[in-house]
């Protein structure tokens, strides 16, 4: 599903946000379809001409209150010790926080002339020029960590290791396709089977540390709806406590799943 769109005009309208991954013998079938084409797509890092390159407190985030792939990134801040260099501005509806919604629009215009586009979020801005870096949530998360090792030399992002690349996509395909509340119920319950017999034997997604898997995986999994989804699940729902008692997922889920 598309991260969160917000168009301002006479009435705001949103778009429910949401996206999946397994080690080559759990590898998922290929997802067919075109991915939805992003106004925004630069990172950090990456073509360091063009001016956005890695420096503390130069970017800042819009996300949605209630968006999984805004609860990823923000996860991901704590992970990457982040919080206190990239600030973030938290949108409801256009009626409660106004003033985000002005700020996000002006970065979108200030972006692309005469810009008369949705406003989506998660999205990314440089503070320095009030442009809109990223409105692609894998393209944020990558600069994210770009932008730790950029102006940090001493710390490096453990999250996403390259060796895992492509495990972690992977399980990014398979969580956006069968793991959410809209998927197929026959999807999604072969899906948590197979993630759960995966836990048995480690004690994170892909192994003995926490990678960027384990935050999509523990997102996708809160975010499935009532507690007793999981019921099923015993290894899933030990999962989901155990992260959840770590200092950057600690109090992000509404509500645990049962624990019978």
């Amino acid at each position: 599903m598309p991260e969160t769109a917000m168009r301002i005009s006479s009435t705001a309208t949103s778009v429910g946000c949401h996206q999946s991954p397994f080690p080559s013998g759990l590898r998922p079938r290929t997802t067919t379809g075109s991915p939805r084409p992003h106004r925004v797509h630069s990172r950090i890092g990456v073509g360091l001409a063009g001016g956005f390159y890695p420096a503390p407190h130069r970017y800042d985030l819009y996300l949605s209150a209630s968006c999984p792939r805004s609860l990823r990134i923000s996860i991901t801040l704590d992970l990457l010790g982040l919080k206190g260099s990239v600030a973030t501005t938290l949108l409801t509806h256009p009626a409660g926080t106004p003033d985000g919604f002005a700020s996000l629009r002006n970065a979108y215009e200030a972006t692309v002339h005469h810009y008369d586009g949705p406003l989506t979020v998660p999205a990314l801005r440089d503070r320095w020029s009030g442009r809109i870096v990223s409105d692609h949530t894998p393209d944020i998360l990558r600069g994210l960590a770009g932008l730790l090792s950029g102006h940090d030399g001493a710390r490096s992002s453990d999250l996403n290791p390259p060796v895992l690349a492509s495990d972690i996509d992977a399980l990014r395909d398979l969580l956006d396709r069968d793991v959410t509340p809209a998927a197929q119920p026959s999807g999604r319950s072969a899906a948590l089977q197979l993630l759960d017999r995966h836990l048995a034997c480690r004690p994170y997604a892909l192994g003995e540390e926490l990678t960027a898997a384990d935050v999509d995986l523990w997102v996708a999994l809160v975010h499935l709806g009532p507690g007793n989804t999981l019921r099923p699940y015993p290894l899933l729902r030990d999962y989901v406590r155990r992260l959840g008692e770590h200092p950057a997922f600690r109090g992000r889920a509404d509500a645990a799943p049962d624990a019978a």
